[in-house]
């Protein structure tokens, strides 16, 4: 236990922030059928679907993310869904009042690209917060989809449609609950959806899979299930599980760079050559004569080994305990400063 204190002064501390990225792919292999479907994991309450690297019932699984869907009422769509109609609407809802927040009137802010327009209906898919961390990096986001052919079962999907957050390093809002966001759009320009980037959280408009020639291209209307159906007739008529589905087949592969921020604190406990030249160590005097025990001759200077930094609160309470790698001699003829660093 000390029996010296020294009061830090403000030059005395420093703090720092780093940003630590990490590259995130996910294969359309592993959300695909990879598993024999042994790594989704469906619920009986019908509301989303979650997608794991490995058989979810193994211990060394982990998830990677969840997929659902959601129609607000004012959607064209909302009333011709003859499945779990309520079921979307509450998602959609919750969605946007979690990400958006409230406009000034109260009311639930709805999704919107960046020429303002409303995307009414929409399917998210929510990232873990193993893969994501503290954040998405913006700019790294990337998506593809596999644009010709039915999924799963008639024909291979093919082709591709690309999406990105492309200018969202310095084109993104800061206007929503969870924080910033920035816009998704495809190779030719068009808004596609959003990213959440502290959430975690993708947000795709249902028109991004209804174009002309299908699925974003390839002359193939194709684009979900086994028929001629398009991402809006099946958000209508399927269950969420089923439009799940029928939209992870699709996926060629994701990637995105993750955020985990480190900040700390550094400590610059500085022994001035007046200062720490005794030993608050017992050892130090002699049981008897109280003499210093590394003095010969009572002409010697005083001697001291400092191998311990305690970090204390205002009513010295003992906080963290710093160990130097060898005991450093000091005595009235040098000064030390020793840099501590707190990481958290």
């Amino acid at each position: 236990m000390a029996s010296i204190f020294k009061t830090f002064l403000d030059g005395d501390v420093a703090r720092t922030r780093n940003l630590l990225h990490e590259a995130i792919p996910i294969t359309g292999s592993i959300v695909s059928g990879s598993y024999a479907e042994e790594n989704i994991k469906e619920y009986t309450h019908g509301m989303f679907q979650s997608v794991y690297d490995y058989p979810y019932l193994s211990s060394s699984a982990n998830h990677i993310f969840d997929i659902t869907c959601g129609v607000h009422s004012t959607s064209s769509l909302f009333t011709g869904i003859t499945s779990q109609q309520a079921k979307k609407e509450n998602i959609y809802n919750q969605m946007a009042q979690v990400l958006m927040g409230y406009d000034s009137t109260s009311a639930i802010k709805l999704f919107s690209n960046e020429a303002g327009t409303t995307m009414d209906s929409v399917f998210f898919m929510n990232f873990s917060r193993l893969l994501v961390k503290d954040e998405i990096k913006k700019g790294s986001v990337s998506l593809t989809w596999m644009t010709g052919g039915a999924a799963p079962s008639v024909a291979t999907p093919n082709g591709a449609l690309t999406v990105t957050d492309t200018g969202s390093v310095t084109n993104y809002r800061v206007d929503a609950a969870a924080g910033e966001y920035g816009y998704m759009y495809d190779a030719s320009g068009n808004n596609a959806g959003l990213v959440f980037y502290q959430a975690g959280v993708a947000v795709f408009t249902s028109s991004l899979f209804i174009t002309a020639d299908g699925f974003g291209g390839g002359g193939d209307d194709t684009v979900f299930g086994t028929g001629s159906e398009d991402a809006q007739t099946v958000m209508q008529e399927a269950t969420i599980g089923v439009f799940a589905d029928d939209l992870r087949f699709r996926i060629r592969d994701i990637s995105f760079n993750n955020t985990t921020e480190l900040n700390s604190t550094i400590y610059f406990c500085r022994a001035n050559h007046s200062e720490f030249n005794y030993s608050s160590n017992p050892t130090y005097l002699s049981g008897t004569s109280s003499k210093i025990m590394v003095k010969e001759n009572t002409l010697d200077e005083p001697v001291s080994y400092i191998t311990t930094i305690g970090l204390y609160s205002a009513d010295n309470e003992l906080l963290a305990v710093a160990k130097v790698s060898e005991a450093l001699k000091k005595t009235p003829q040098n000064e030390l400063t020793l840099r501590v660093r707190l990481d958290y």
